[in-house]
């Protein structure tokens, strides 16, 4: 089943109570959520140039960045493999934000010691890093590139500035972003 991102009909702040589910079926495979547009010559791109995840997988994204507006919320995508040599997203793993804040997000300690154990003694990999952005666009800040610690991670951000939540994939490495295709698959 492909998907659509929609919020026709939330009403008021992202995260209200009965907020119509983001993914709606289509007829397409897949959805491109975003993707590098041509432009100047960018520095080598890292790779991956594109990252698919299940529409069920963005739905519980978009379902905590709302549950924890107006703050920004976090987590990890924990992966067989790490994004930057073709790894495979497994599951999301919703975290604390113990900057408890709408203009940054630090995965708790605790809950960052508990995944960096558990991924570890599994054999997986943080596949990506998330967060949201409650009034910008999802594109890392400053202070997102300063504490991006893992870099073979994707970087995916929700922002909830507008309307509809927006998503972006982003590889954050030696302080450049590069653009990832983010697709919506089944």
């Amino acid at each position: 089943m492909a998907c659509t991102l929609s919020a026709a009909g939330v009403p008021g702040a992202p995260g209200a109570p009965g907020a119509p589910p983001l993914i709606q079926p289509t007829a397409s495979p897949r959805q491109v959520v975003n993707s590098p547009t041509k432009g100047p010559e960018v520095p080598h791109h890292p790779g991956p140039a594109s990252v698919e995840l299940p529409a069920t997988m963005v739905q519980s994204l978009v379902d905590h960045a709302r549950a924890e507006y107006p703050n920004e919320m976090c987590g990890v995508i924990v992966g067989d493999r790490p994004a930057a040599v073709g790894g495979v997203p497994l599951r999301w793993e919703p975290t604390r934000n113990q900057a408890a804040s709408p203009l940054r997000y630090e995965i708790h300690p605790d809950d960052l010691l508990r995944l960096t154990i558990e991924t570890e003694n599994a054999g997986e990999e943080f596949w990506a890093i998330v967060h949201s952005h409650t009034h910008s666009p999802p594109r890392p800040s400053l202070t997102d590139v300063g504490l991006a610690f893992y870099p073979d991670a994707i970087f995916l951000l929700v922002s909830l500035a507008e309307d509809e939540p927006a998503l972006a994939a982003w590889r954050i490495v030696d302080g450049e972003i590069h653009l990832v295709e983010l697709i919506v698959g089944h």
